[in-house]
């Protein structure tokens, strides 16, 4: 039964500014079991009880109430630690995803200068390549054309040669076909006896 001379705990108003669970000095059942003496010019007992009865079932349902906002807040509680966990697992979901990009973004960076690099020297090459090939063919052709013109410089002289002979076998033609005259004319200024005889056969034959 409840003793009204004992006073409130007071670690139990530090408990419930925390938000912890503690125990009441009345209980519904204390209130609803509660007796008091008989006094002279008393309160009436009905409405006493009445009373009392009424603020019981106040008092157990604010208690009811209040276990419900507790588990509630304790359920809430719980997702929001869940959600601050998301959030963490987020934070560093985001942060290596950060870093990978950071990490491709240097790699393919890094990969871009070396294919420029190897494009650089492969031109380079492929420069020096076409210019030691320019250079062979204009070789080529330079020496084509001192072929060309020892060519033209033996054909030249061939045809000089061809030229000189042939020019020369027709003076012997030309030489020989005088003789010829020369051979067959008569001679009248001259007396027939006085003439060669082999000179005249030659003349008769």
């Amino acid at each position: 039964m409840f003793d009204p001379t004992l006073s409130p705990k007071p670690a139990a108003t530090d408990k419930a500014e925390r938000g912890e669970r503690f125990v009441m000095n009345v209980s519904p059942l204390d209130l609803r079991q509660q007796k008091f003496h008989n006094r002279f010019r008393g309160f009436d007992k009905v409405e006493v009880a009445s009373f009392l009865t009424a603020v019981a079932d106040d008092y157990e349902a604010a208690l009811r109430e209040t276990d419900r906002l507790r588990q509630e807040l304790m359920r809430i509680e719980g997702l929001l630690e869940e959600h601050r966990e998301h959030e963490r697992n987020l934070k560093s979901t985001l942060m290596t995803a950060q870093k990978l990009s950071d990490d491709i973004k240097a790699n393919a960076h890094e990969e871009a200068k070396r294919i420029i690099r190897d494009a650089e020297a492969r031109s380079d090459l492929l420069l020096q390549k076409t210019q030691a090939r320019y250079e062979d063919i204009q070789c080529e052709i330079d020496g084509l054309k001192l072929k060309r013109k020892d060519v033209e410089t033996s054909i030249e002289a061939t045809i000089g040669a061809l030229r000189n002979t042939l020019e020369y076998v027709h003076e012997q033609e030309s030489r020989e076909r005088d003789d010829k005259i020369l051979l067959h004319r008569p001679r009248y200024n001259e007396p027939a006896e006085s003439r060669d005889p082999h000179e005249a056969r030659k003349i008769v034959g």
